[in-house]
């Protein structure tokens, strides 16, 4: 009998667990359709700004989603990736109401990972500043440099800033 209890116990324990993970990253999608629906254009901005994506690419993926929060995880996951945010969005169809944790992972990041991690804490920012998300790609590298000349990113690794021929600042 005791056994039974420590048993249910531990999965009530892992059933909260998973649950507040989730409610972390759905609290913060539901922020940003707030903010979004509020002020659509400044949205669009920022994230322009934020992701190095010019705006009318912007405006085009918003309209191309469910909400405007799934616009920000497109380009979110395309910067952790290094993936254009159009291949983000093929997937994003082909997986659509799954879930962005299957979406995720058919990108290729793998469970158990910080990458991952971050997704299910919702650990990311909406700041509208150049390169700037608390999550991180691959080769701890931060930014989406789309070719201004500058990298915004820590380290080195493959990146689209042709400024400095993807090699990151030295």
């Amino acid at each position: 009998m005791k056994n039974v209890r420590l048993l249910l116990a531990l999965c009530l324990f892992l059933v909260s667990t998973a649950v507040s993970a989730q409610a972390d990253l759905d609290g913060f999608l539901s922020g940003l359709n707030n903010s979004a629906h509020s002020d659509i254009n400044d949205y669009g901005v920022r994230l322009s700004i934020q992701f190095g994506v010019a705006q009318p690419q912007v405006y085009s993926l918003i309209r191309s989603v469910a909400t405007p929060a799934d616009a920000f995880m497109c380009l979110q996951l395309g910067q952790m990736l290094r993936l254009p945010p159009e291949r983000i969005l093929q997937t994003y169809n082909t997986n659509r109401g799954r879930g962005w944790g299957v979406i995720a992972k058919e990108l290729g990041i793998k469970p158990g990972s910080a990458e991952f991690h971050a997704l299910k804490r919702g650990d990311f920012a909406l700041t509208g500043a150049p390169g700037n998300g608390k999550g991180q790609g691959k080769d701890n590298v931060q930014g989406y440099d789309q070719g201004q000349g500058q990298s915004q990113g820590q380290g080195q690794g493959k990146g689209k800033d042709k400024g400095n021929k993807g090699k990151g600042n030295k």
